[in-house]
């Protein structure tokens, strides 16, 4: 059934009649000067093309081709050799192999360049054999780097960002903050120019999903574009900073990273209930809680002075790794695992460093050693997780989480609970006073009471009293009576009812009355939501270093402590996990605030400055604009870590305003928009496509919080996966239209309709892009996608007006934010044209599509016209510029 079939040529009509904007000109003279006099080797300086900086050009040189023989492994280091520190330099340098004549010819007296330029294989350095090798252009920078004094120093990681100063630029009028200085600044040094803004329509669209996740509505484009006033973008910006949709917008590149799932993985897979950290995820970002104490409650909650039920929630998100209780699993070696995961997890988000290689050896290309790595994992090994099997998933310690309702009523259980043990315990010792030499357990009457009024699960007594005889009465009743009444099981209640129940009939009322009432709080806490968190022991745990990271092998002992090149801890304070993460967020540290503020710009552009934004170290990516980040890293700081205040001056940033087209000239010099000469433009990710499509249809249930639910999936999915044990059951009503966040997470086989996303079963903060086959199969087959698009054509026969013409234009407005060319409304006419000829002449087709999904249907409308207009819907929802943010 032909449904897109005109795609293609609405694409490209909308590109030849989209308006493009000319760049601003330069003055002739600087542009015909830049190339010649000026050539930018660091962000927002500007320095002679001769001159080598050793942390830009030269170690991610050395990282490549010599630290796995010259760099921080001391027991794979050769030659006693070290490059990667600026004493290993020095030494170097003190032994000659750097040196140079006296007009700074080096290529007759450096060792270090003969040895790199032989072509002798058995003096040539790397060897031969070692990948990879070095190029001509990096022995020529390297002959530059001696002749300059090899001077080296720390990588630039790892230095404490210092605020630098607002760059001097071409156009004083461009910038709107002091983002754009340094962006236009690393412009006019590549001889570039901003793009023109984008239209208005754009705009708010892109920073509608950008800040919700869901696009905006036709009222609110209209009533943009008619606000002339000066800062009308800017009181657009603060209404969607200030919706509740900003933080599930904002959480999910956390669930990524903090591998989030409502299962534990591996083969068995079982349940858990890790959403209530989810939720508090949500309420963080809404509430905008400062970036350091969010670090803190997440990582070392529970560790807070009189923590709060919501502060030891937040530790759920160290709990969120896999967990492997499989038969035969021995739960040491999971228990370790699971605290490997915590420490690479942390390292990833807070440090961008890849620690994992470091288990077993010291990092070959970054300054942690083994010792070290161990050093971090400590302060993460002493909770009392053991690593066993649980029934349900839950593994402790765990949480519970009563609701108000619940909490209320347990509490009036408490006192009840309390009266009538009173009461029995009165009875008892008045009525049966005879018990020959009896003890009526360790408890008194009040204390007794207390107990049986406990509302907690595993409550624990250490009563144990002894076997009481009384003339008469059976043996097995007088052990329930000589047990404290907090302590008597079923059997023990059951016994003394059938005793008594002829000779004190009111005691037996009072006994069955206690016997209820504890059954309906066992019942109230078996419906207790229980959530993972963290704790501390009492007794520390001790850690070793692990032989190649075997759980079983250990080596030397060894306390929590920090690396030792960066800041360390303050000596005044425990050295614990709460010390441990207000140091990753102390002003001084040099690592936090510039990798979470180059994950935050990837959010919005795409990519951070730092393409690896898990990897900050030698073998990661070099920033293109070191100086914004800087910038941004100190801001973050300076601002008391209000991440809404950095996400207002991005989005408000000349920079982001953009225009996103891409003429020739930039797609010739900057193809992949490194030095943002235009505005961001790229696919949105899957879930944000079917956020996109409900709230197109009207579907978008927008209810916050709670349980994930279980939208469509087809058949047999988790059953192929799980042999057979586990079969997903889908929602109905409201919950198949919550927003993507909440869909349920089976660790071993996500959700179906996410085809780029992270796995969840290791931290990931690197945004995932496809543009595979799966990715249309999805948009143009999958159920939501089809209901959407056919609510989407019952809402544009009742919204957009009575004409063909005005209803494409507002279904195409809906999806795109703007107008349709001529052109464009001319194919869209023209192929709702065709549908409504097609299926007016195949009446079953037309009813199968309009039935697609659960929600309900306008039956007043015709069949063959909500098809046809529900085929034109499921175009445009396809349509490139629908599935982009531009």
């Amino acid at each position: 059934m032909p449904i897109c079939k005109d795609r293609q040529a609405i694409e490209t009509s909308a590109a030849d009649v989209s308006p493009r904007f000319p760049s601003p000109s330069v003055p002739c003279l600087m542009r015909s000067l830049l190339p010649t006099l000026l050539t930018l080797w660091f962000a927002g300086d500007w320095v002679a093309a001769a001159e080598v900086d050793f942390s830009r050009d030269i170690r991610p040189i050395l990282s490549d081709t010599c630290f796995r023989c010259h760099g921080p492994d001391a027991d794979t280091r050769e030659a006693e050799l070290r490059f990667d520190t600026r004493e290993g330099l020095e030494a170097a340098r003190a032994a000659g192999l750097f040196d140079k004549d006296v007009a700074g010819n080096v290529a007759a007296q450096s060792e270090f360049l003969r040895r790199i330029s032989s072509s002798d294989d058995d003096e040539r350095m790397p060897p031969p054999d070692a990948d990879p090798q070095l190029t001509p252009r990096q022995i020529e920078r390297i002959s530059q780097w001696i002749a300059a004094g090899a001077k080296g120093g720390e990588h630039w990681a790892y230095v404490a960002p210092v605020r630098p100063a607002r760059p001097a630029v071409s156009d004083p009028q461009w910038p709107r903050n002091a983002i754009d200085a340094f962006i236009l600044a690393r412009l006019d040094a590549e001889g570039l120019t901003p793009s023109a803004p984008a239209e208005r329509p754009r705009l708010l669209r892109r920073v509608t999903l950008d800040l919700t996740g869901v696009p905006p509505t036709i009222a609110e484009i209209d009533a943009f574009v008619a606000d002339v006033s000066p800062d009308a973008y800017e009181r657009a910006v603060e209404r969607l900073l200030a919706s509740p949709h900003y933080g599930e917008r904002m959480a999910w590149e956390w669930l990524d990273a903090a591998r989030y799932a409502d299962t534990s993985g591996f083969q068995g897979d079982p349940e858990r209930t890790m959403w209530p950290w989810r939720d508090w995820l949500i309420d963080a970002l809404n509430a905008g809680m400062p970036f350091d104490a969010f670090t803190i409650e997440q990582l070392a909650g529970d560790l807070l002075p009189n923590a709060t039920r919501s502060q030891r929630v937040a530790t759920g998100f160290c709990r969120n790794n896999m967990h492997n209780g499989e038969g035969g699993r021995i739960p040491e070696e999971t228990r370790v695992e699971n605290v490997f995961d915590r420490t690479e997890t942390m390292g990833a988000i807070w440090l961008g460093t890849t620690l994992t290689c470091a288990r077993c050896h010291d990092h070959k290309y970054d300054p942690f050693t083994q010792r070290e790595y161990y050093q971090l994992f400590a302060f993460f090994n002493n909770t009392s997780e053991e690593g066993g099997s649980f029934r349900g998933g839950r593994i402790p310690p765990v949480m519970p989480l009563p609701t108000e309702e619940q909490s209320a009523e347990l509490e009036s259980l408490k006192e009840s609970l309390a009266a009538v043990a009173a009461d029995l315990e009165k009875w008892e010792q008045e009525q049966l006073a005879k018990i020959d030499g009896a003890k009526k357990g360790d408890a008194s009457g009040d204390d007794a009471a207390e107990k049986a009024a406990d509302g907690s699960p595993g409550s624990d007594s250490s009563a144990s009293p002894e076997k009481e005889t009384v003339t008469g009465v059976p043996d097995k009743v007088c052990e329930a009576l000589a047990a404290a009444i907090s302590e008597r099981t079923d059997d023990h209640l059951q016994l003394l009812i059938d005793h008594f129940t002829e000779k004190q009939p009111s005691y037996v009322e009072q006994l069955k009355a206690f016997q209820e009432t504890r059954e309906r709080r066992k019942k109230i806490w078996g419906q207790v939501v229980e959530t993972m968190v963290m704790d501390e022991r009492d007794d520390v745990r001790e850690t070793f270093i692990l032989q190649r990271g075997t759980y079983n092998k250990p080596d030397e002992k060894v306390v929590a402590a920090v690396p030792a090149r960066l800041p360390q801890l303050p000596p005044d304070r425990p050295v614990n996990r709460l010390s441990f993460a207000q140091w990753l967020v102390d002003p001084a540290h040099p690592l936090t605030a510039r990798v979470t503020m180059n994950r935050e710009w990837q959010r919005f552009f795409g990519t951070g400055f730092v393409r690896t934004a898990e990897d900050f170290g030698s073998q990661g990516d070099k920033p293109t604009h070191p100086q914004l980040l800087d910038w941004l890293a100190t801001e973050l700081v300076r601002s008391g870590w209000d991440m809404k205040h950095l996400h207002r001056l991005i989005v408000t940033s000349a920079t982001y305003r953009q225009s996103s087209r891409v003429s020739p000239e930039l797609q010739e010099h900057d193809p992949k928009n490194q030095w943002l000469a235009r505005g961001p433009r790229y696919r949105m990710a899957s879930w944000m496509l079917r956020d996109q499509a409900l709230a197109l249809g009207g579907l978008m249930n927008d209810t916050q919080r709670g349980p994930s639910v279980k939208p469509y999936q087809p058949v047999g999915i988790w059953a192929e996966a799980t042999f057979g044990k586990k079969t997903y059951q889908q929602d109905h009503g409201a919950s198949l239209y919550r927003r993507s966040l909440y869909a349920y997470w089976r660790r071993i086989v996500g959700p179906t309709m996410f085809f780029d996303t992270a796995k969840r079963q290791t931290c990931e903060v690197n945004a995932i892009r496809t543009n595979t086959p799966m990715h249309a199969l999805t948009t143009m087959n999958e159920i939501a996608f089809v209901e959407a698009a056919r609510a989407m054509a019952q809402r544009v026969l009742a919204e957009g007006g009575t004409t063909d013409e005005s209803r494409a234009t507002y279904a195409f407005r809906l999806a795109t934010a703007r107008h349709p060319s001529s052109e464009e409304q001319r194919i869209l006419t023209q192929r709702l044209g065709t549908l409504r000829t097609h299926y007016g002449a195949d009446a079953e087709a037309a009813s199968q599509l309009i039935q697609v999904g659960e929600s309900p249907r306008d039956e007043s409308l015709d069949p063959a016209e909500h098809a046809a207009f529900t085929g034109l819907c499921l175009m445009i929802l396809n349509l490139d510029e629908t599935l982009t943010k531009e």
